[in-house]
């Protein structure tokens, strides 16, 4: 038996992909423990999660991610950019197409420009500023003092913590960060971004990723908290560009709605022999 995939990247979050648009790969009760073997950068392909590409009776395809520590995530910008693209050049969809997410059903644009280049639009949906919502222990909006650090939160398809900086690239963040992402205070944990402003509606971010437990080149629902969090204080505007350790994204804030822009990339594709 073979198990064909493909290997797909949006700013350096990189993903295995598995068709299941015609029929179930791999059974639901074993996709976590999929996840974890493959997952491994050793010892298997290696990626930061396994995307699931199906259909749905809600959306024109559903995308579910399994992640290295074998748990499921709602939303991941990065790797539903990365489906889109996938679910484009196999024309299940056309450039413009609605995804089904476990945090909703979202729209996508997606384009190729004159020298082939992808890059796909989402919309994230509702910023969610309210605690209970996040979900965070409390009411109203989240601020409080961890390991003497000021830590804001939102959910933008899955729960962020975000911290500001003034010197981003002396933090070790991957011994910072898990404090705050197992933090009580957060009863599903969180993904913690450190955010430094560069200038006028820009930042540049690190993300520690929750089911990842370590640093991701990109984040995209963590680089959509993170402008959201700078715009909600103040420190930017509507259109915030977001600097990753993989590459540039955008991220457009409107009526308390987010959009994020950046791009795809099909890496290679293979096949798991059993």
């Amino acid at each position: 038996m073979e198990i064909f995939f493909t290997k797909l990247q949006g700013n350096g979050n990189d993903f295995i992909l598995i068709d299941e648009m015609k029929e179930n790969i791999i059974p639901d009760s074993m996709k976590g423990q999929f996840a974890g073997l493959y997952c491994d950068r050793r010892y298997g392909i290696g990626a930061d999660g396994i995307l699931f590409v199906s259909g749905s009776e809600e959306a024109d395809v559903r995308m579910r991610l399994f992640q290295p520590d074998e748990s499921e995530a709602e939303m991941c910008g990065n790797g539903i950019r990365c489906l889109a693209k996938y679910a484009l050049d196999m024309e299940y969809v056309r450039e413009n197409c609605t995804i089904e997410t476990e945090s909703g059903v979202l729209s996508v644009d997606m384009e190729y420009n004159g020298e082939g280049e992808f890059s796909a639009t989402i919309d994230m949906g509702e910023i969610i500023f309210e605690r209970s919502e996040i979900p965070a222990v409390g009411s109203g909006k989240y601020c409080e003092i961890i390991a003497g650090m000021t830590v804001y939160a939102v959910n933008t398809g899955v729960p962020h913590a975000v911290v500001l900086t003034e010197d981003l690239d002396s933090l070790s963040i991957c011994e910072i960060a898990p404090e705050i992402r197992h933090h009580e205070s957060f009863p599903k944990g969180a993904n913690v971004n450190f955010v430094e402003v560069t200038g006028d509606d820009e930042i540049v971010i690190r993300t520690f990723e929750r089911g990842v437990e370590d640093e991701t080149f990109s984040c995209g629902t963590g680089s959509t908290a993170s402008a959201a969090i700078v715009n909600y204080l103040g420190k930017a505007g509507d259109v915030v560009s977001v600097t990753t350790k993989g590459g540039p994204l955008t991220i457009f804030i409107e009526g308390g709605r987010a959009k994020m822009k950046g791009p795809a990339v099909t890496v290679f594709k293979g096949s798991i022999a059993f």
